[in-house]
């Protein structure tokens, strides 16, 4: 499975900033963000290209990238971020195991340091599950200096639509809500693609 999690002070998040392919990556968009670039750098990692070349290159190349602050997944477990140089508030990326963090107008970048820590600490749960405790963690340490109002959950496995789609649009504590969100929806993430792929296999009423 590949996927992303993000939460900010705006609102919607979830339809702007995420974006991941099954069997290629996941790609973060944030700071003034692009939605044009998710796809884009989707395109090139299913083309083969890695994650820390393709940063590179956008940052030379792409037209306002100092604006942006991105995170890049391949589907073999290479990662990379990158920061604009416009983005002045405190600002932290990192790649762990199997996973890429970054954050900006955060307390501290611990915050960052923090997610990437509860992620490899959870290597026995669901990949949902531990994208939520890599954030939550985050937010433990710090989170962002303004109110976070959205937040936004995406995993996908096997099929072309994805496995965990969940959003928090607007809300006081989206992180509270979308971990609600996550918890009622795991029971039957597993269902939901049986009911898609295979109907007939699939229990409960007709």
């Amino acid at each position: 499975m590949l996927g992303a999690v993000v939460t900010t002070s705006s609102m919607s998040v979830g339809s702007r900033c995420l974006w991941a392919e099954p069997g290629v990556g996941a790609v973060l968009t944030q700071h003034r963000t692009d939605p044009r670039l998710g796809p884009k750098i989707l395109a090139r990692l299913k083309k083969g290209e890695a994650p820390d070349a393709i940063v590179a290159d956008l940052g030379k190349n792409e037209p306002n990238i100092g604006w942006r602050q991105l995170a890049v997944m391949a589907a073999s477990g290479k990662g990379a971020f990158f920061h604009g140089a416009k983005i002045l508030s405190t600002k932290n990326g990192k790649v762990g195991r199997d996973c890429v963090a970054i954050g900006n107008i955060i307390r501290n970048t611990a915050v960052v340091d923090d997610m990437v820590a509860a992620f490899e600490g959870s290597e026995d749960q669901p990949l949902a599950e531990r994208l939520m405790r890599g954030i939550e963690a985050g937010q433990a340490a710090g989170g962002e200096w303004k109110q976070v109002k959205s937040a936004g959950l995406l995993v996908v496995d096997k099929e072309s639509f994805p496995f965990v789609d969940l959003r928090v649009d607007l809300d006081p504590q989206p992180l509270a809500q979308l971990r609600y969100l996550w918890e009622m929806y795991q029971p039957s993430a597993e269902l939901y693609v049986v009911r898609a792929v295979d109907p007939d296999a699939a229990p409960g009423a007709g």
